[in-house]
């Protein structure tokens, strides 16, 4: 086999791509589906120092690394990879608005609580089964959009039910698993 893509060879492959255009300056930087895929996040992140969004899905990544230095990152896409926990994200927790991190292997919510700014959190088919894990997202006070369908958790119950429960585990929320969410008056 192979050896994998390393964040360094991206971005090489990413400046060939765009002729002209420095990576430093780019406000988009996509390294999905990299072949071969890319295993480790490093500190090479650090060149994109104007990015806003960048995309890392569809590689083999399982751990989150290398992009404390990147103060203007609001979206993160991290879906597809082989990602087990929120370590690794402190450095844009004042930052990050949303995080598309669904399709990989979370089970436990440590330290998604760093993320003060996370408005959308796209986590659908990853591993969290308890209500327990579910609840440490009360710790993010700007949650408004959640997709949680595929977990566990969400397999485990009727759907109206999940529904309910979520809703009232999280009351900021606006969309729940692509669904504007309908509250009663007496809620």
């Amino acid at each position: 086999m192979s050896k994998p893509t390393t964040i360094k060879e991206a971005i090489k492959k990413w400046e060939e791509k765009h002729p002209g255009k420095n990576i430093a300056d780019a406000e988009d930087v996509g390294f999905q589906f990299q072949w071969p895929p890319i295993e480790k996040m490093d500190n090479s992140l650090s060149a994109l120092t104007k990015c806003r969004k960048l995309s890392l899905s569809t590689n083999m990544i399982e751990k989150i690394a290398g992009i404390s230095s990147l103060k203007n990152l609001r979206i993160l896409s991290l879906g597809r990879n082989y990602i087990k926990s929120f370590a690794g994200l402190e450095g844009v927790g004042d930052s990050l608005e949303e995080l598309w991190i669904s399709y990989n292997f979370i089970e436990k919510m440590k330290g998604v609580h760093v993320l003060k700014k996370l408005k959308v959190l796209y986590m659908s088919n990853n591993m969290v089964k308890e209500w327990s894990e579910f609840m440490k997202l009360q710790e993010l006070p700007s949650l408004e959009d959640l997709l949680f369908v595929g977990n566990p958790l969400y397999e485990s119950m009727e759907e109206s039910v999940w529904k309910n429960e979520a809703i009232k585990r999280l009351p900021n929320l606006k969309k729940l698993d692509g669904e504007p969410v309908v509250r009663d008056e007496g809620d």
